[in-house]
C-alpha cells in the first residue's frame, strides 16, 4: 500500500515493504518473496537468494555491501544494482553485470540529506533546496571535490557526482547502515528496458548476492530527474525523468534561474 504524497512527489518516508539512473555528467550524464526463496536457473548457474524489502532483512543486505558484493534493490523509482561506492572491486563488478563502459559514471546513494556534504560539495547551494528536494525522485550533480570521501576509481576523470536520496525505506537503511555511500545504477543490461520488477532482470539475478523484492514499482520506467546543481544560481536538467515538472518548481522558488 503507497502512502500518500505529502507534498509534490516527495512522499512521506515509505515503507520498503510498499509496492511502489542516471544518465551522464554534461555529455556522460544525460510481492513474491515474504522469506527467503533459493531460485535455480539453469545449468552452471548459481542459485539466486530472493529476500523481501523488509526491515528483516537490512542486516543481510549490509552485511552483503560490507563484504564488497552487489545487490540489487527496489528504490522509489526502479529497481538498482548497489554496491560500496568505496569499494573499486565492487564497483567494477556492477560494470561487469551490466555489461557497461567503465567511462559510463555511476551516481551515488545516501541515507538522508546530511550525508551528501561527506561527498560532494553543497556550500554553494541555497539554504533548505536540498531538503525540499530530497528524498525523493531525483539525482543532484554536484562537484565531487578535494574533501570528498569517495573511492578515487569511481568516475574517473570527472569532477562531478550523481547523489541520490531515494524516497525508499530500505536502501537508505542499507546506506545508512554500511556507514558509506552506495554506487547505484539501473538493475538491467546496459542499453536494455530498465527494471520495475525483479522479473525484468531475471538473468541477472544469478551475478548478485541477493535480490531484494519490493513488488512491482508503481512510478514506471522513467527512472529520476536528473538535474546539475554545480553552478551557484543555476541549474541544468539532464534527464527528465519522472518529477520534471516537481523538481523545476521547487528550483524557481529558490531564484535558480535554467541553463539551456
Amino acid at each position: 500500500m503507497l502512502l500518500k504524497p505529502k507534498r509534490l512527489f516527495k512522499v512521506s518516508f515509505r515503507s520498503s515493504s510498499a509496492q511502489s539512473p542516471f544518465v551522464g555528467i554534461g555529455a556522460q550524464f544525460v510481492s513474491m518473496a515474504q522469506t527467503t526463496n533459493t531460485l535455480h536457473l539453469g545449468l552452471g548457474l548459481k542459485p539466486a537468494t530472493i529476500l523481501s524489502s523488509s526491515d528483516d532483512h537490512v542486516t543481510e543486505a549490509i552485511d552483503a555491501i560490507k563484504a564488497g558484493k552487489v545487490i540489487a534493490v527496489p528504490t522509489d523509482t526502479l529497481y538498482g544494482f548497489a554496491c560500496d561506492a568505496c569499494s573499486a572491486e565492487a564497483v567494477n563488478r556492477i560494470y561487469e553485470i551490466k555489461g557497461r563502459k567503465l567511462t559510463s559514471p555511476l551516481a551515488i546513494c545516501v541515507a538522508d540529506v546530511p550525508d551528501i556534504s561527506r561527498f560532494a560539495i553543497v556550500d554553494h547551494l541555497p539554504i533548505g533546496l536540498l531538503d525540499q528536494l530530497l528524498p525523493g525522485p531525483v539525482t543532484i550533480v554536484l562537484k565531487r571535490g578535494n574533501s570528498s570521501v569517495l573511492e578515487k576509481s569511481l568516475n574517473p576523470g570527472l569532477e562531478s557526482i550523481g547523489v541520490r536520496v531515494p524516497d525508499f525505506d530500505f536502501i537508505r537503511a542499507v546506506a545508512c547502515g554500511s556507514q558509506s555511500a552506495l554506487a547505484l545504477t539501473s538493475a538491467n543490461l546496459s542499453g536494455s528496458q530498465s527494471s520495475v520488477s525483479i522479473r525484468d532482470f531475471e538473468e541477472l539475478w544469478p551475478q548478485c548476492a541477493l535480490v531484494y523484492d519490493g513488488g512491482t514499482l508503481p512510478s514506471g520506467r522513467a527512472g529520476s530527474t536528473v538535474v546539475d546543481l554545480v553552478q551557484p544560481g543555476l541549474y541544468k536538467i539532464l534527464r527528465d525523468g519522472s518529477a520534471r515538472e516537481e523538481t523545476t518548481a521547487i528550483l524557481h522558488t529558490f531564484g535558480l534561474k535554467e541553463v539551456m
